[in-house]
């Protein structure tokens, strides 16, 4: 190991023993949470607080142990990939201190792929459980109330569910309600079981027993495929993730190529270096891309 890449570790290092020192006995996780949440309260927009709120109450939100892990990974992999293109420890630094800014966006990501899951998975207990009651109840209306009554749902589902019977009540009709949850839950599943429930409503369709059962059936294989398509997903994201990385490592075969001492005469040159800065923000776009895709539209039909 090189005698700068020793100083680099020690310099960050340094600025973790700081950290520490500045937090005046706290830990040093503790503090770097407050600090970070502070951040997010001031300046995240609304829609996003209210998302992150409901991703702590599902128990998945990062811990703070996982968060410094993760700065730690981005901050030391840039330093050192970084370093190895380009021999120079204010490159490696100002690389460190770029991966470092892309983990709030990161986390934005995470926390609308969890929520939107959770969405999708509420919205299949409101389809299924409103379909199931309506059998029983014959009642649009009176569906809706033994679903929000029987305290499966969670907001913010279940609160536009009680819009939803406070409308219809106000009304006297559901027409609005259904366009109002229509509307709110873009789902495929969500407008067709509206659809059947007002065309049964306006028309007084005697037996609906067997397109209840026909709605019921093709939501299951819906879930069943978007489930099916996020397992595809997943398993894609990490050999996506394994191929970004392995990447960025090319500079290794061609230093092996050209020779370690050569390579290092080439950086001299303007536009070499340019080339290789090129490739590295390139790859690093590649990567966001991708974290982008996964992340959004999951759990959607």
């Amino acid at each position: 190991m090189s005698t700068s890449l020793i100083f680099l570790i020690v310099i960050v290092i340094t600025v973790f023993v700081l950290i520490y020192r500045n937090a005046n006995g706290e830990n040093v996780y503790k503090y770097v949470s407050e600090k970070t949440s502070f951040i997010y309260d001031r300046f995240a927009p609304y829609s996003f607080k209210t998302i992150r709120e409901k991703v702590k109450d599902l128990g998945q939100e990062y811990s703070t142990h996982q968060y410094m892990v993760q700065f730690c990974a981005f901050a030391g992999g840039a330093a050192i990939i970084s370093y190895l293109y380009f021999y120079n420890l204010f490159v490696s630094l100002i690389y460190a201190i770029v991966a470092v800014s892309f983990i709030p966006y990161l986390t934005y990501l995470r926390c609308k792929r969890i929520y939107s899951e959770f969405i999708f998975e509420q919205i299949q207990v409101y389809t299924t459980n409103t379909i199931m009651e309506f059998a029983t109840t014959q009642s649009f209306v009176k569906s809706l109330e033994g679903v929000y009554e029987s305290g499966i749902l969670e907001d913010p589902v279940k609160t536009d569910v009680k819009i939803m019977i406070d409308m219809a009540y106000e009304n006297g009709t559901i027409d609005q309600s259904l366009n109002f949850m229509s509307t709110k839950y873009d789902f495929y599943m969500v407008k067709n079981m509206h659809q059947l429930f007002l065309q049964i409503t306006n028309e007084g369709a005697k037996d609906t027993a067997e397109s209840l059962e026909n709605m019921s059936q093709d939501i299951d294989l819906l879930v069943e495929n978007v489930y099916a398509d996020r397992m595809d997903r997943a398993n894609f994201h990490k050999k996506f993730l394994q191929f970004g990385i392995i990447l960025y490592f090319m500079c290794m075969l061609l230093q092996f190529l050209l020779g370690a001492e050569h390579y290092v005469e080439m950086l001299d040159i303007w536009y070499v270096q340019a080339l290789l800065h090129g490739i590295l923000m390139i790859n690093t776009f590649f990567l966001i891309k991708g974290e982008k895709y996964y992340n959004e539209n999951v759990g959607a039909e």
